[in-house]
């Protein structure tokens, strides 16, 4: 037999065997094998490596701090990251795709809404940041006053374990104490240019070791004998210390703290200890308060005032944004889709540029051009006149719709060319020939038509106007503000502006209170969103 026979064989023998593996014949497995530890299985490995080393770190973090929610969520996250990617099966090809989605949309989407939400039902605010317990000790740290004739004690701050310690020299006797213990002299102790350098039991902690435990060594307290009258030691620098006499003490068994003068500051259950003539001490602690931020929200004498004209203007802030922006995009990208207009790409081109430009820098240089003493329009549009653009209540709302147009009319515009583009010609030829004018086709055939594809774009547009924080804050600050309103609120102020000053401009910082507000804000939006989406489904029927 020849050689080209035995080839001819052995190519026909694989090519049956070939052709049996294709009906159902098994695979060599070790093949399969060695293909799955290839590149992709080895990046794999090491991205899940990195995110498995990550959540470990991000678990003990959680585990050493006590917070056992997002404990909890790491583990169950890092077990269900490790099954959907190593487990072998094509059941879970899906969920390697949605797993990622799924975990960005729990932490930045479904846990800031709950997060917001519980928040709403709370104080927190200035004054009542963090617990009680956090409270009592910033208090009684607060409350203190120096010893009369105290000296200052040169200390070196030391651990043992009892925690931090302060070691001094006394009369060329080295003195060591705790918060439980007061000082009291140790032998063989180290001393260098009259300060302890070693104490025998106890560590030395370097400058750098003092800066990390500067927290704890704040609230260090070391009783300097066992006379209370003589006061304890307190140092913010670890290098000197002074005696202090509390002012302000917590007794337990009446839960409130007794002042030096034997005023006793009660718990008010509100999350504040309060005497009899109504004083508050500061700062207090976080309670739940129920509905009281909801309810401060309709008072007419905290917040129902200026909350309802807010409402007001918000929504129609919103409302006029979509309709200017989509009816001028319309009619532009109606004029520029005639085919016969030359150079109509230019012009789109054009057309584009605000959408184009960073919107924040269109703003900033908006409001410099209507400014009322130097700005462009008034010094040389108008020779010099003194329009009050953004002074005055009605036109800075006006300059808003107008600056607002500007930043959004390119978009709309892009849009409903595209929308345009892809309605059927054949349906504008059965309308002429049906005797139907330029202004008939456009109510029952353009746009129609146009609502059923970019309909839930103007839903998203409503919505990102009704939270549009950026115009009004850098255009106008939600000014003019009303000097007789005591939220700083202004007259083109929306909403999202208003719970900014809440929280962070109002100078009371109530945290709570721009929660509920936030949540309002959001069952506003997506009632308005599921309504219309509602009725954007009934336009489908017309396509």
């Amino acid at each position: 037999m020849s050689t080209h026979t035995t080839a001819r064989g052995a190519t026909a023998a694989r090519g049956e065997a070939g052709r049996g593996a294709g009906l159902g014949a098994p695979l060599d497995l070790r093949d399969s094998h060695s293909r799955g530890f290839g590149l992709g299985f080895v990046v794999k490995l090491v991205l899940m490596a990195l995110i498995n080393a990550f959540g470990l770190y991000g678990i003990l973090a959680a585990w050493a701090a006590g917070n056992w929610g997002i404990l909890a969520f790491l583990v169950v996250a890092l077990v269900v990251a490790d099954l959907v990617y190593f487990l072998p099966t094509r059941k879970m090809l899906p969920a390697k795709y949605l797993y990622p989605g799924l975990i960005f949309l729990l932490i930045f989407q479904i846990f800031v809404v709950l997060y917001t939400a519980a928040t709403a039902f709370t104080n927190y605010g200035d004054g009542h940041n963090a617990t009680k317990a956090a409270a009592i000790s910033q208090l009684t740290t607060t409350y203190e006053q120096r010893v009369e004739g105290s000296a200052p004690y040169p200390v070196t701050v030391v651990e043992g374990g009892a925690g931090l310690a302060l070691a001094t020299v006394q009369e060329g006797q080295v003195l060591v104490g705790t918060a439980e213990q007061p000082l009291a002299p140790v032998g063989d102790a180290a001393v260098t240019d009259g300060r302890v350098a070693e104490v025998p039991g106890y560590e030395v902690l370097s400058y750098t070791e003092v800066l990390g435990a500067q927290d704890q060594l704040s609230e260090l307290r070391v009783p300097v004998s066992e006379q209370a009258e003589d006061g304890a030691l307190r140092t913010d620098d670890g290098r000197t210390a002074y005696a202090y006499d509390p002012t302000l003490v917590y007794d337990e068994g009446a839960d409130a703290m007794v002042a030096d003068d034997g005023t006793v500051y009660t718990n008010n259950s509100e999350g504040a200890f309060v005497n009899s003539d109504g004083e508050a001490l500061s700062p207090g602690w976080r309670v739940f308060v129920g509905l009281d931020n909801f309810a401060a929200i309709f008072d007419p004498a905290i917040l129902g005032g200026p909350f309802l004209a807010v409402t007001l203007w918000t929504f129609t802030f919103a409302i006029l944004s979509v309709a200017l922006t989509f009816f001028l995009g319309l009619l532009l990208a109606i004029l520029f889709n005639d085919e016969k207009l030359k150079f109509r790409n230019v012009y789109r081109a054009i057309i584009f540029l605000p959408y184009a430009f960073p919107a924040f820098l269109s703003i900033l240089i908006w409001a410099g051009l209507l400014n009322t003493d130097y700005g462009f329009v008034n010094e040389i549009l108008l020779g010099g006149a003194g329009v009050p653009w953004l002074d005055n209540p009605w036109l800075a709302r006006i300059s808003l719709l107008l600056v607002n147009l500007w930043l959004g009319f390119p978009y709309m515009f892009l849009v409903t060319t595209g929308a345009l583009q892809a309605i059927p010609g054949e349906l504008y030829e059965s309308a002429e020939m049906d005797g139907a004018g330029p202004v008939r086709q456009f109510g029952s055939i353009t746009l129609p038509m146009l609502m059923v594809a970019v309909g839930p774009l103007l839903i998203a547009s409503f919505a990102m106007n009704f939270n549009n924080f950026n115009v009004i804050y850098l255009l106008t600050g939600g000014g003019p503000q009303d000097v007789e309103s005591t939220t700083g609120v202004g007259a083109t102020d929306i909403l999202i502006s208003f719970v900014y000053k809440i929280a962070f401009a109002g100078g009371s910082n109530d945290y709570g209170l721009a929660a509920a507000l936030s949540i309002l804000i959001f069952i506003m939006v997506a009632v308005i969103s599921g309504l219309t989406f509602r009725r954007s489904k009934a336009l489908e029927e017309i396509s």
